[in-house]
């Protein structure tokens, strides 16, 4: 295998907000989440390194990005719904559904309580659509 098709170790993220030590940090909580959740879904094995290393940089070069980077993490979960949607694990109807279901839940959350899916009212109330 030559060093072109070596993929990058998932520690070797390029534009990935480092402190100076080299960890990885978080400005929200959620950051560290999908950080996380990015980590087992490869470990699992849904994607290939490669994969996610192309999902990732296509969302960080589209031309509305910030150049700083500050939205790297929306970046970084724009890609990763797009791999969930390519590899059939769910569409972007329900990735969105998702979203605004855990939104509904976070307005819904007293301040300085965990937010949790069960706080969205519509599910509380047993609605049926989550969109």
């Amino acid at each position: 295998m030559s060093a072109c098709e070596i993929p990058s170790a998932p520690g070797d993220m390029p534009g990935l907000p480092r402190s100076a030590e080299g960890d990885p940090v978080f400005a929200e909580p959620w950051q560290a989440e999908a950080f996380a959740l990015t980590l087992h879904l490869f470990d699992r094995g849904l994607f290939t390194w490669a994969e996610w290393a192309e999902a990732l940089s296509s969302e960080v070069k589209r031309p509305h990005r910030d150049e700083a980077g500050s939205d790297y993490y929306d970046c970084w979960v724009e890609a990763l719904s797009g791999l969930l949607e390519t590899k059939g694990v769910a569409d972007a109807a329900t990735v969105l559904g998702l979203q605004r279901s855990w939104q509904r839940a976070a307005e819904a959350t007293p301040h300085g309580s965990p937010i949790e899916l069960a706080n969205d009212p519509l599910r509380a109330s047993g609605a049926t659509s989550v969109g």
